[in-house]
């Protein structure tokens, strides 16, 4: 019967796109109609409704915003290898389940009384967003199952590969750009606000474990039969092998790899690995968990693809400091459906430790299928020194500069030792401008690049007085009255700034937006007290997180004459907004807000925040946002991959917060 109306369903989604979409049916209204009464007999009899059955329709209103939803229990990942041996290593004499580990969005869903109630995302692991509305859109979910005991099932929504090339020249995201892959397009389109977006983009959904349900009884220890038992509730199931203990060596556990691959090619299914899973569900119980991850199970994460190209030479280009950051540049190869031509270098020791040299075969991957990385050097043995002995921009002589990473490793950068390097000068120019610095939206770096090639800018002072060179401007290629007066109307608003934009504009090394809140709180906002400071024997290294190299960059660069200059004539183009007052003590004891005075630190990546957005909403509830975990931190806030500072505050008894229990604190 289950086989039957997944027939029927299929027959009539092709007929309906026959008749409406290509005008070209091939059965009658009558023949349509009867296949139709049969279907929902067939899913009456059953109670099986799959989500496009075309006697279901999108039946959820668009919703403005994605609600959140709670986890009560946490769905955490698996943690990853990239060797065989671990996998083999990782069986321990137990029966387990080697499964493709789709390439999409984790997609949590509940069932009761046979009727699907609601459907979230993993979200960060302890909260996702609902997402019920969207559901009817997909392409194989079950509405209405057989089934009328509580069900919670959480898989993969994607779309498959054949899907995405058909959809990709048609559908843009959000800034109007082609999506790059297909677990994108998926992911857009599972949290799309409104349902009738999702619908037609042939999303569909494979479960690969259960939460709640499906219990087999005492004599049933078996994650596979609950696999089983989906499949007769109408799920699409997950290829997989089941692995007996004890038989496979790391060549045939490579083989069972190898076809389980090649199955994922023939169904156009997309992955990013493969998952290894205990049987056993008693096993699995008594194995735990981490913070991050369940311990009965492992993931399988392929090597990035490498393409083999042809390094056909280095670029070297001075930043605002002076170092020369390379750039490689290749024959173009086609990664993930994009043209790639272009990787970063990092620096002087990069180049030496891969023996880097133009002619020479590289192999280049797309880390994450976002950046592209030189990965190795099939031509080795041939390395010779090619760094340029000239700034290429100013032709000044450049220097080899030494230091070390927090491992101890020496790290070798090249630089350009004259500060008149127009180069250097722009992108200072671009710094100033930015959004985290002085905020000038109306100039971009190819207007600045104009502007100090026509020599109407020598300082950024000059910036405030470009009302001079009106006339001039107005003339320039692709300006006008328009572009002037925009351009213009943004340099006249970004005078109302304050402490933390002024002092961050001013470049001055590792003083950013962070280090800048932290100097505004310490001297209440007041430019004079911290002027006094800078150029007085105050010891900056004394405030949390500064140290002594960031205290001798403070007293440098004041020590100064021009940059002293530049600090006090600027300051009388601005308006400066009145900072805010501090809450009293009694307000403090009165107030909600359980943040006020602490030190927090965020780490691994956030779904709602930038670092420097994090920072300032730690800022805005009256903490203190710190860079490394120490004995003075009062919280932690994790996102995904959170790494070596969460391992150090667990040890430290530091209290952890995930994102959402953060933001459920301010809510």
């Amino acid at each position: 019967m289950l086989q039957e109306i997944k027939t029927l369903v299929q027959t009539l989604n092709e007929q309906r796109d026959a008749y409406y979409n290509r005008n070209s049916p091939t059965m009658t209204d009558q023949e349509y109609d009867r296949l139709f009464d049969h279907l929902a007999e067939l899913e009456k009899e059953s109670g099986i409704i799959f989500s496009n059955s075309p006697t279901q329709s999108v039946g959820y209103y668009p919703v403005s915003e994605l609600a959140k939803v709670r986890h009560p229990r946490a769905l955490l990942s698996l943690e990853k290898t990239k060797q065989i041996r671990e996998l083999s290593d990782f069986m321990e004499n137990q029966d387990t389940l080697l499964m493709l580990k789709l390439d999409g969005l984790t997609v949590k869903l509940i069932y009761e009384g046979g009727r699907l109630v609601q459907a979230s995302t993993r979200g960060d692991g302890d909260v996702g967003e609902d997402i019920t509305h969207n559901i009817p859109a997909f392409e194989n979910v079950p509405l209405s199952i057989s089934y009328k005991e509580r069900l919670v099932a959480v898989g993969e929504a994607f779309i498959y590969k054949d899907d995405f090339r058909q959809l990709k020249d048609t559908i843009r995201d959000g800034n109007g750009e082609p999506y790059k892959n297909a677990r994108n397009l998926a992911s857009g389109s599972v949290r799309n606000l409104n349902p009738e977006v999702c619908k037609g983009r042939r999303v569909h959904f494979i479960p690969f474990n259960v939460l709640e349900g499906l219990d087999g009884g005492e004599d049933i220890d078996s994650w596979e039969f609950k696999l089983m038992q989906l499949a007769t509730l109408g799920f699409d199931t997950c290829p997989y092998v089941w692995l007996e203990a004890g038989r496979y060596s790391e060549k045939e556990l490579k083989e069972q790899i190898e076809r389980l691959e090649a199955t994922a090619g023939e169904k156009e299914l997309p992955i990013d690995g493969l998952v290894l899973i205990y049987d056993s569900l008693s096993f699995s119980a008594k194995c735990g968990k981490t913070g991050h991850h369940y311990k009965d199970g492992l993931a399988y994460k392929f090597e990035d693809e490498t393409y083999e190209t042809s390094l056909q030479e280095i670029e070297w280009t001075p930043s605002r400091f002076g170092d020369l950051a390379p750039v490689a540049v290749f024959d173009s190869v086609k990664i993930d459906g994009a043209d790639v031509s272009r990787a970063s270098l990092h620096n002087l020791s990069f180049i030496k430790n891969l023996e880097l040299v133009p002619g020479c075969r590289i192999l280049v991957s797309k880390r994450n299928m976002i950046i592209p990385h030189i990965e190795d050097n099939l031509d080795r043995g041939f390395y010779y020194d090619t760094y340029p002995l000239q700034c290429p921009c100013c032709g000044s002589p450049t220097s080899i500069r030494k230091g070390r990473t927090s491992k101890g490793k020496v790290l070798e950068t090249l630089h350009c030792d004259n500060p008149e390097c127009d180069s250097q000068i722009l992108k200072k120019y671009v710094h100033f401008v930015a959004k985290k610095a002085m905020d000038i939206s109306g100039i971009s770096e190819s207007n600045l690049r104009r502007f100090l090639e026509c020599g109407w800018l020598t300082s950024f002072q000059d910036i405030y007085h470009l009302d001079r060179h009106r006339k001039e401007i107005i003339s320039l290629e692709g300006y006008g009255e328009k572009s002037y007066e925009k351009l213009w109307a943004a340099v006249n608003e970004s005078r109302n700034t304050d402490f933390v934009h002024y002092l961050t504009a001013m470049d001055i090394p590792m003083i950013g937006r962070t280090k800048s809140r932290v100097l505004c709180e310490v001297f209440e906002g007041s430019l004079n007290r911290f002027e006094k400071a800078a150029i007085g024997n105050y010891d900056f290294s004394k405030l949390e997180d500064f140290g002594d190299t960031l205290n001798r960059n403070i007293h440098t660069w004041f020590a100064d004459e021009d940059n002293l200059n530049l600090w006090r004539d600027l300051q009388m183009e601005m308006n400066f907004r009145p900072v805010e007052i501090k809450a009293t003590e009694e307000e403090l004891v009165t107030s909600s807000n359980p943040f006020q005075g602490c030190t927090i630190v965020a780490t691994g990546k956030l779904m709602n925040f930038t670092r420097d957005g994090i920072n300032t909403k730690i800022w805005e509830l009256g903490g203190k946002p710190g860079s490394s975990v120490s004995r003075n931190t009062d919280y932690l806030i994790c996102g995904e991959k959170a790494g070596s500072k969460l391992a150090k505050a667990q040890s430290l008894g530091i209290k952890i917060l995930s994102e959402a229990e953060f933001l459920d604190m301010i809510a």
